[in-house]
């Protein structure tokens, strides 16, 4: 299928020459939302009017695809094989798909299911895949993602804004759902959640989850201010993507310098009688070398403070940028809750969002947490292949898509599709540096991290992808599609 015939037809248009009308849109999920739903969804829609450009994607196939931390604010599915699956729940399947969630009901589907519209196990799984907790819930507001959303919360209704003793009261229950997360992933009954601030969110995981033995915090992105208020609390923390470039540097420093060896009898000399090169940009830089040429009074030295200067700007220059991630390991992540719920730089003092408590994203229930699901919507285009026009199915999902319903959707994608679909997934762009990898310096036991997670709420198959290392790097999945029940991607 080449890349540049895809595009989708949507409305009453027909294409030229076909003789059909145009296309249906129904709302999945037995109609959830109502009318206003239905006009939400469709209004989250635009795009679906353009070309969709499949990217290139490769070409090494595989049963699973890596676990991407970062959170999906929308996905596209789409497959030659109808939703119909995902459309119009029952109240009793709906319910049903409540109650498999609270008990963490493990849903093993076969390889292929026969009638998926008439399978009560896979709709009522779909249900299950589409619940998220979320704290605060204020219905009238949008609280995700909080990164750039003053203009979606701009003339909304905040009576807490000019209210302290509301303010108050809003954070103590947010101090309260906020421990009570912690507590629930340091008893490994959570395997992860988020705190998202209108400024940067943090990613706390449970020991045994990204290949790490004790529990991590990853923050993205940071400020000078802000690293400097967690050193001052007594947090260590490390910059990974700056001591990677760091390391990289001083690699490529070595291995100029060996050039240099081999081509200078007289480097070589120094070299061997122990001489040091000069330092790299982290230290006082040593000018030793200057006396051996004897220059070193023409040469004009930088003093402390232009040391300091170079080292200040070149540490606020990656503020707001990914390269600023910070990560978090063991009980300093304790020291991080508490610093956070006594930091007041998290909350907003001036603009729409002012007083309101960050947004906690988790995937089990917790102390003061509120029941979400994600919006489903199928629709039925037509999609152009050369010169004739095919029917195309999709299936798109709006919301915060965490990684255990990522996993979970493609799961139950892989079972109702025959395993062939595709799926364009749209990344909350602060998070994408989520997928960092840590220090592998212990092999973790895959099966003693599940059966040490066992009752955290996710599938076993979910918590053996999410117990992998990360791979991805900075990047995230954009682009997912499963051939012969396959895997391929691309980040």
């Amino acid at each position: 299928m080449e890349e540049s015939s895809w595009w989708f037809e949507c409305g009453s248009r027909a294409p030229p020459g076909s003789g059909k009308r145009g296309v249906s849109a129904s709302a999945a999920g037995g109609g959830r939302g109502g009318p206003a739903g239905r006009a939400e969804a469709a209004a989250a829609v635009p795009d679906l009017h353009l070309p969709v450009l499949v990217p290139d994607i490769p070409s090494s196939p595989r049963n699973e695809f890596p676990a991407d931390w970062s959170i999906k604010t929308r996905l596209l599915c789409m497959s030659s094989q109808p939703f119909t699956w995902a459309e119009h729940l029952k109240a009793q399947e709906e319910a049903q798909g409540f109650a498999q969630h609270c008990r963490a009901t493990e849903t093993n589907l076969p390889q292929c299911v026969q009638e998926p519209k008439m399978s009560t196990e896979l709709r009522c799984a779909f249900q299950q895949s589409l619940i998220y907790w979320l704290h605060p819930s204020l219905p009238w507001l949008q609280l995700f993602p909080r990164i750039g959303a003053d203009r979606k919360i701009v003339g909304k209704a905040s009576p807490w804004s000019q209210d302290e003793a509301l303010q108050q009261v809003l954070m103590s229950e947010w101090s309260v759902s906020f421990t009570s997360l912690y507590n629930l992933l340091k008893a490994k009954l959570c395997p992860y959640f988020y705190v998202c601030t209108y400024q940067f969110t943090v990613l706390f995981r449970a020991a045994g989850l990204a290949g790490s033995d004790v529990i991590t915090a990853v923050i993205s992105p940071t400020t000078r201010g802000l690293r400097e208020a967690m050193r001052n609390e007594g947090i260590e923390f490390s910059l990974p993507l700056v001591e990677e470039s760091r390391i990289r540097k001083q690699k490529n420093s070595e291995m100029n310098l060996e050039t240099e060896v081999v081509h200078s009898p007289e480097v070589g000399k120094s070299t061997e009688d122990g001489e040091e090169p000069a330092a790299s940009d982290d230290d006082e830089e040593s000018f030793s070398w200057l006396e051996e040429m004897g220059v070193q009074d023409k040469v004009k030295k930088p003093d402390a403070i232009s040391i300091k200067l170079r080292k200040e700007k070149n540490e606020v220059q990656m503020d707001h940028k990914p390269e600023s991630v910070a990560l978090v390991k063991g009980t300093n992540t304790f020291t991080l809750l508490n610093f956070l719920i006594n930091c007041k730089s998290i909350v907003a003092a001036a603009g729409p969002q002012a007083g309101l408590p960050p947004t906690l994203l988790s995937p089990i229930a917790f102390r003061g947490a509120t029941m979400q699901t994600l919006k489903a919507r199928s629709i039925n285009a037509k999609a152009r292949a050369h010169l004739s026009y095919e029917d195309i199915f999709s299936l798109e999902i709006i919301g915060p898509v965490m990684p255990h319903s990522l996993h979970s959707l493609t799961m139950l994608l892989k079972s109702a599709q025959r395993g062939a679909f595709s799926a364009i997934l749209y990344t909350h762009e602060p998070t994408a540096v989520f997928n960092i990898g840590l220090d592998a310096s212990t092999a973790l036991n895959k099966e003693a991290v599940c059966k040490d997670l066992s009752k955290c709420g996710l599938h076993p198959k979910t918590l053996e992808q999410l117990s992998q290392f990360s791979t991805l790097g900075k990047s995230s999945i954009r682009f997912l599609e499963m051939k012969d029940y396959a895997y391929t991607w691309k980040s």
